[in-house]
């Protein structure tokens, strides 16, 4: 991969412009298919049991601050311990590593349904379990992530990006319902078995992949100063610092949700329980939207990313301002369609500008920052919802969203060599405004970029 800064550097390679991918293209190949059948079904479970569990923790406590414990501790491990998880991840054989942590999750759910089911279960039991469950994932999430590349390769890993995010939003359609349906007639525990035997669909795919298909990785070898090496990695590159500084500030301020919504279903539309899971319920469609028309796109560009970060965050903002109920629940299928395309486009983004033996470590560094942020954004965002008002506190995460992508975007122009124009003239087939080279002259007649790039390749188009 060329390591040139610049907007549009993390871009399929090898792909001609005009060519179309299919939605559902990367499922042709069967390793992958075996990966995202096994996926589908153990996320279902994931998304029944992280209701479960916070039911669970909610009637053993009667608070709201224990589940929210219960939340930090499984994000904890993520924050602290996040880099070295991608070390492991590059060092070691994906597929076993994988073996490993996927039965090592379907296990601590067995645990969590043994105790549940038992009627001995405390609530240190579930923080215990919690917190292990982020431990293991400190070393699943960068290896599943990475392990991608090696099923599909560099070509079709945009759209199964994709795929994998449509993965999960459509299993979080179907678990949190079918959870309900579960607590409400036999109990937790029942979910928290059905979780831990959903991980054997993901085994048995891993089992049933020929490694010979596999597209090779070269792994790194034991030796000391690999986590600074993928920091000096990182920080070397502006196509990647500057995509992670996004996910950061987005993470951690633009996708505190179960915050905002929660609160205006108290505090301004006063209503209950059903209200607030036909907001999640409409957040999740516009997700899944989102993930399947990222599916569709054959390239991953940066301006994309920093368009669709700045696009979400002024949807937000909007609809923190909302009128009327409806008009703020049919803003969050925009919304949801927004964020997820952010996410797609700035996972592939990193992983198609990153060395194959740095991809473990930079994806760790990527996830630690997007879900690490989540103990701290939380809290704040918390704050100001409960001191200034659910408007003031989803407006706040809006704007700093929208701000940190055009901070974002100007960086990267300036990384690349860019610099703004502004078209005022009438009846050319050109944007508003653009970011173009440097070199190009003041009136706008410049050939394009020098060296013979398309300006279409490289133009950061504002959104």
């Amino acid at each position: 991969m060329s390591s040139a800064a610049g907007p549009d550097t993390a871009t399929e390679p090898d792909r001609p412009a005009e060519q179309k991918t299919g939605t559902f293209s990367s499922l042709r190949i069967r390793n992958y298919r075996l990966f995202a059948t096994g996926a589908v079904v153990s996320n279902t479970g994931t998304w029944m049991s992280r209701i479960a569990q916070d039911w669970l923790v909610l009637s053993i406590t009667g608070s709201s601050f224990a589940v929210g414990i219960t939340t930090a501790l499984q994000f904890l491990p993520m924050l602290l311990f996040g880099l070295y998880g991608g070390v492991i991840a590059d060092r070691y054989p994906k597929r076993r590593t994988l073996l490993c942590t996927q039965a090592a999750l379907g296990v601590l759910g067995l645990a969590l349904a043994t105790l549940t089911l038992s009627g001995v279960v405390q609530v240190w039991h579930v923080y215990t379990i919690a917190f292990l469950l982020g431990m293991v994932t400190v070393i699943d999430n960068p290896t599943r992530q990475t392990f991608v590349m090696e099923m599909v390769g560099p070509a079709a890993v945009r759209n199964a990006v994709s795929l994998n995010s449509a993965n999960f939003q459509a299993a979080r359609l179907v678990g949190p319902a079918v959870a309900g349906v579960l607590i409400t007639a036999v109990g937790s525990g029942w979910a928290f078995l059905i979780n831990g035997l959903s991980f054997l669909a993901p085994l048995t795919g891993l089992l049933l992949m020929r490694t010979s298909e596999l597209h090779k990785i070269e792994r790194v070898p034991r030796g000391r100063g690999q986590l600074r090496e993928g920091l000096r990695y990182v920080a070397g590159k502006p196509d990647l610092i500057w995509p992670i500084v996004l996910v950061g500030f987005i993470g951690t301020f633009g996708f505190n949700f179960p915050i905002w919504l929660s609160a205006f279903v108290n505090k301004v539309f006063h209503s209950g329980a059903g209200t607030y899971g036909l907001l999640n319920t409409l957040m999740a469609a516009g997700s899944l939207i989102g993930a399947l028309l990222a599916a569709r796109r054959s390239r991953t560009r940066l301006r994309m990313l920093v368009a669709a970060a700045a696009v979400f965050g002024l949807l937000e903002a909007t609809a923190a301002l909302a009128p009327a109920f409806w008009v703020f629940a049919a803003l969050l299928v925009p919304i949801g369609i927004f964020g997820l395309t952010f996410n797609t486009t700035a996972n592939a983004s990193v992983q198609l500008a990153t060395e194959p033996v740095m991809r473990g470590r930079v994806m760790s560094l990527y996830m630690m920052v997007f879900v690490g942020g989540t103990p701290i954004g939380g809290p704040v965002m918390g704050w100001v919802t409960d001191t200034y008002g659910a408007r003031i506190g989803f407006l706040s995460g809006g704007l700093i969203a929208a701000a940190a992508a055009v901070a974002v975007g100007f960086a990267l122009a300036r990384a690349g060599g860019l610099r703004v124009r502004v078209n005022l003239r009438r009846g050319e087939d050109r944007p508003f405004i653009a970011f173009v080279p440097r070199e190009e002259s003041a009136d706008g007649a410049g050939a394009g970029v020098e060296a013979g790039a398309d300006e279409s390749d490289t133009r950061l188009t504002a959104a």
